[in-house]
């Protein structure tokens, strides 16, 4: 008998951890990001051309949400810092360089959400760990949504300091903005 009750003692902290597991995951789904669909866009002042804008390929992420509902519980996404594109094949290595993003040692950026609140029905504010150049640091997204709940859509924007992601200043660095806009256009799976 003793030998029975030990048997379920340890295996009571398993079966209530499968048990909450199973309740608070209950609700939400997650949802991959159609990365053939979704884009990550820049634009950057420089004193030269004015602005110079881009796009960072999206190579994976995913979205968890309650049925019904188009605000997010939590999101991630990973980039291709290795295939910035601005038009310009010479502009593109030298973002690519040590000089900038140092591609060929950081080839990923990554966003992890840290908090998501809803700003409106379709709007929300969203704060995670973005890491560039191997670097992690907070920031905010302002998010809209576009479609209905069975599909939604969602366009974030962000300004970033492009300087506080422990890139090397250069000697073209005077001629380039420190702001960095970003606009995200994601549509899931």
């Amino acid at each position: 008998m003793r030998s029975s009750v030990l048997r379920t003692e340890r295996g009571a902290p398993l079966i209530l951890l499968l048990l909450a597991c199973a309740l608070f995951g209950a609700g939400s789904s997650p949802r991959a990001i159609d990365v053939g669909k979704s884009s990550a866009q820049f634009s950057v002042a420089h004193i030269w051309v004015e602005r110079v804008t881009g796009t960072v390929p999206i190579l994976s992420g995913g979205v968890s949400l309650d049925p019904g509902t188009v605000i997010p519980e939590n999101v991630t996404a990973v980039l291709d810092a290795t295939h910035i594109t601005t038009g310009e094949p010479d502009r593109d290595r030298s973002l690519e360089s040590p000089d900038f993003f140092d591609a060929a040692k950081f080839p990923r950026w990554t966003f992890t959400s840290t908090r998501i609140a809803a700003t409106g029905p379709v709007s929300f504010e969203m704060d995670g760990d973005l890491t560039i150049h191997g670097v992690t640091q907070p920031e905010r997204l302002d998010v809209t949504v576009i479609g209905d709940p069975a599909h939604p859509e969602y366009r974030a924007k962000a300004k970033i300091d492009r300087h506080a992601f422990g890139m090397i200043r250069t000697r073209l660095d005077p001629t380039i903005g420190n702001t960095v806009d970003v606009t995200l256009d994601i549509v899931l799976q």
